[in-house]
Parts: structure tokens; sequence; C-alpha cells
């Protein structure tokens, strides 16, 4: 007889408290789920189960295998749900969270072609420049840029970018370029508003020492677009991913105000809720991602 039956017929024994109640959820007859575990104590040499006239409970060593033969069962569950979950065409409504100006800038221009690949699939990308938390505000997804900090969720690398301090020609002019990095402390700094870590800006000296500069600096905002315009406006000094810097600095709007420093590069990550299976619509969407950020030109992600 196959192992597995016989396996799944004993354990919906133990768990239906009876060959009757089994029967009934295996779908087959009490006579073939009585042959299927008596195959099995025959195949193993042991007693697994206590039968009375009343009631059926499993041995010591049946309680035994029980535990492991639920995972087994479990396991081959799982497996055949990751074919047909695999086999299944994407679709659905896919649920993003991304920060406004990544989205803005890098996901509204590639979504045309997602859904034109996956018609099935209708997404709605939400905007905004906060944590979000994915499971209990109904998000499939979110694009997060820099150190993850929920360890708990999974998550696929899908570029990166780099990371460095800008400010324009006019400010530069007016109150001079630090030359090191205590020298920011007198500086205007123009910040995130909605970061983690406050107005802290975490920098990697020329030496490879881990610094921190924090001050209150002059401007907060939640926006990562906003800063770019306040530093090319002459307001201060904005830490800023490439990504949002680049087209300015390539312009001369905007210039590295310490080019001796380390470049610092940020992964830029989808993550997603734990599992062991992803679902079709989030593993299409990601594997998108991954072939659209690899066919961008490397210098719109780093400078």
């Amino acid at each position: 007889m196959d192992r597995l039956t016989e396996m799944e017929a004993f354990a919906n024994v133990v768990d239906q408290g009876g060959f009757t109640d089994a029967a009934r959820k295996m779908g087959i007859s009490k006579s073939a789920v009585s042959k299927h575990v008596s195959s099995l104590e025959t195949r193993l040499g042991a007693r697994l189960l206590n039968r009375t006239t009343r009631r059926v409970s499993p041995t010591e060593i049946g309680l035994a295998y029980y535990d492991r033969a639920r995972r087994v069962l479990n396991d081959a569950g799982e497996a055949d749900a990751l074919v047909t979950s695999m086999q299944s065409a994407p679709s659905g409504l896919l649920r993003i969270s991304v920060a406004t100006d990544f989205g803005v800038n890098h996901l509204s221009p590639v979504l045309s072609d997602f859904l034109q690949d996956f018609p099935d699939i209708t997404v709605n990308m939400v905007l905004n420049n906060r944590y979000v938390e994915l499971i209990s505000e109904g998000f499939d997804m979110a694009v997060r840029i820099g150190e993850l900090e929920d360890s708990s969720l999974r998550a696929r690398k899908l570029t990166e970018t780099s990371k460095r301090m800008i400010a324009s020609p006019a400010y530069l002019e007016k109150y001079g370029r630090p030359q090191k990095i205590d020298e920011l402390n007198t500086h205007k700094l123009l910040h995130y508003s909605s970061q983690s870590s406050g107005n802290v800006w975490k920098i990697t000296a020329p030496s490879g020492e881990k610094r921190q500069v924090r001050t209150s600096g002059w401007l907060s905002v939640n926006d990562g677009q906003s800063l770019l315009n306040a530093a090319i406006s002459g307001l201060g000094i904005a830490y800023l991913p490439s990504y949002l810097y680049s087209e300015a600095l390539e312009e001369g709007l905007v210039e590295d105000v310490m080019p001796s420093l380390p470049v610092e590069t940020q992964g830029i990550y989808a993550v997603y809720p734990p599992g062991k299976f992803t679902q079709p619509k989030v593993r299409a969407f990601i594997d998108f991602l991954v072939q659209a950020f690899a066919d961008r030109d490397p210098s719109e992600w780093k400078t």
C-alpha cells in the first residue's frame, strides 16, 4: 500500500478519534481506513492505536509517530499547493506601498508594461513616506530603500543606489564648503522628517569610521523631491539618494558637497509578508521589477 496514504489514514484516525469519522473525512470506507492502519502497523512492527469498543487512542509509540507523520503530511500538502500556485496565472488586486518620490519617478513609468504583461492583475499603488505595517494594513508588498528594520518580512533586493550630500553652488559660495564631517554642525541641513533615526545622518569618514551628525536642521520635510528642491534653491545641504539628485547634478544645479567621503550605498528591496509561498501576483511583480531595474542605465541609480 502507499506509504503516505497509510500515514494519512492513521493521522486522521487520531485527529477524528475513530475510524468512522476518519473514513468520512477521507471519502473512503471504514474498512479501507482500517486496512491502511493495519498495513502501517505491520510494516513498522508496532501497535500504534489502542482499540476498544468505545474509543480509539494512540499508544505512546503511536503518539510519537503521529507528530512526525503530521509534519510529513503537512509538508506534502504544502508541496502540492506550491505546484498549484506556480502553475496558476497571476491575477487579482496587488496593493503596493512605496515612498512617494521613488514611486513617482521609478515605479509609475514601468507599471504600464507590467499591466500589459499581466492583464489579470490590477494594481493599487499607495504613495506615502511612512513605514506601513504590511499585514495589518492590507498590503501585499512594499518597496523600501536602505536598511531593513523588520526582519520578520521576506525581502528581495531589486537594485541599489548611492547616497551623497548635495547643495547648490550658490549655497556653497555663501556659506563655504565643509572640509570635515564635524564642520557640518555649523551648516544648514535639510532632513527627512519621517526617518526613524530622526535628524541624524550616518556617514562614513575617509578612514572608514562610522560617524553620526546630529542636528535639528533648518528644514525638515517628509518628501525627498521637496528636499531636493530646497537644496537647489540654496536653502541648505541635503543627504539624498542618487536617483533623486543625479539629473540635477548633471545640470549643475547641485554639487557633491564632500566628494572626498566614501560613497554610501543603499539597497532597494521588495518586502512582503513571511510564509513559505509567495502569491503569484507578488512573485510576478517582483520578478518584473528585478528585470526592469537591471535594464536601466546604472547612472540612474549611482553617481
